[in-house]
């Protein structure tokens, strides 16, 4: 059965890290793929993790499976984040969360549903998006469109065209947005515009499905889920996916969440019964450990304000990189304004550059970037490789 089989094509991202592993440069940059990375280049574990942990370790007696769907515990810390602790769709019981494996374990189960339900609805993703979107929704079968939403002039929110393109979609389809950090290109709409896509999406009777990967990256905790509660107010129904790796540093615990806000109590429980049959053929129930350690803390008062100040130290970080670099391609006298970068939030941006520039970069100065719109991992920069960064992207632009 095997021996037809060819291989199969390497990720756009993560076929990366094997060709950076393998480069001998000792002046080597990586910033293609989407991980955190601290001063000194290196992907931490939270003091508020370990603490949590060593809590676990201690009061850990049985190493039982989790529930379908999770535990409750989970399921409510995860939705006060997202959507506010005293939010009406709480109160309501409208709104149900099941532990996924990941953001991405989130985005297969929350398309499963989608094409269960309605197996002709076409799912609009932005252009660009994640390219592994494209990945997770194609094996569910689900049709795939795209509307407008970067400027690549301007380097912003072509926000206009993207309303016009909503304002076209039939009804009864799917529209994935990113709650905020837009990946790739760290441009994400303002409250006043989330307002806007919200009435347009309720006046279509178009489902959003968000993808809120990076919560407490862009402005805060709180700033960076006014977009997804914005939405939320114009809109009976919605799938909302969520993901702890960046913002616990979780990224081999692969923790995460699908939460569903349904139009009434009965309606919430139909999808939970529909998502929990999904979630029993696929992965049967969810993994513990880093759920545990969300929950423990979520749950304490002196771990929630540590893990905080963690998150902001890392959106700080992230921002200084930002200036640093608009700052030092300026100094080396780049024609091209770079200013956008500093604009934009979270890990990524688009940096505008060529396949051919990319290529230049990896292939002379080990400089390891995505080739579609020359992505760059802002948090991948550091105050040792910002200065080689900078350098060879100079050169190649003098070209």
């Amino acid at each position: 059965m095997f021996d037809q089989l060819e291989m199969a094509p390497p990720d756009a991202i993560l076929g990366l890290i094997e060709a950076f592993k393998k480069d001998t440069n000792p002046d080597k940059v990586n910033l293609s793929v989407g991980v955190y990375q601290d001063k000194n280049g290196n992907t931490p574990v939270f003091q508020s993790v370990k603490k949590a942990e060593q809590f676990i370790l201690s009061e850990e007696i049985t190493k039982n499976y989790f529930p379908i769907e999770g535990s409750p515990e989970y399921a409510r810390v995860v939705q006060e984040l997202i959507l506010g602790k005293d939010h009406e769709f709480n109160a309501q019981r409208r709104a149900v969360t099941v532990h996924t494996p990941g953001g991405t374990g989130g985005l297969r189960v929350g398309a499963e549903l989608i094409k269960y339900i309605r197996p002709e609805a076409k799912i609009w993703v932005s252009q660009p998006t994640w390219p592994n979107h494209a990945n997770v929704f194609r094996a569910v079968g689900l049709e795939m469109e795209s509307y407008p939403y970067f400027d690549a002039v301007t380097c912003a929110l072509d926000f206009d065209a993207m309303l016009s393109a909503f304002q076209q979609i039939p009804p009864h389809n799917v529209v994935l947005l990113h709650g905020c950090c837009h990946n790739p290109t760290g441009v994400d709409p303002a409250p006043k515009q989330w307002a806007q896509i919200g009435q347009v999406l309720a006046e279509r009777n178009l489902l959003p499905f968000l993808d809120f990967a990076y919560q407490g990256l862009a402005k805060g905790l709180e700033e960076d889920a006014q977009g997804v509660r914005i939405l939320l107010e114009n809109s009976s129904e919605a799938l909302v996916v969520n993901s702890f790796s960046k913002n616990f540093g979780l990224y081999n615990e692969r923790v995460g969440g699908l939460t569903l806000v349904a139009g009434s109590l009965q309606s919430a429980e139909a999808a939970l019964s529909q998502v929990k049959s999904i979630v029993r053929r696929n992965y049967s129930n969810p993994p513990a450990h880093g759920a545990k350690v969300v929950t423990t803390i979520l749950q304490s008062p002196e771990l929630k304000i540590e893990w905080e100040g963690e998150v902001a130290e890392m959106r700080s970080r992230i921002q200084k990189m930002r200036e640093q670099f608009v700052k030092q391609m300026a100094a080396l006298g780049v024609k091209k304004d770079f200013s956008f970068i500093q604009r934009q939030t979270g890990m990524f941006s688009f940096t505008g550059l060529s396949e051919e520039q990319v290529q230049n970069l990896r292939d002379r100065y080990s400089i390891y970037i995505v080739k579609t719109g020359g992505r760059i991992n802002v948090a991948g920069m550091t105050e040792k490789n910002l200065p080689i960064l900078c350098k060879a992207l100079a050169e190649v632009l003098s070209e």
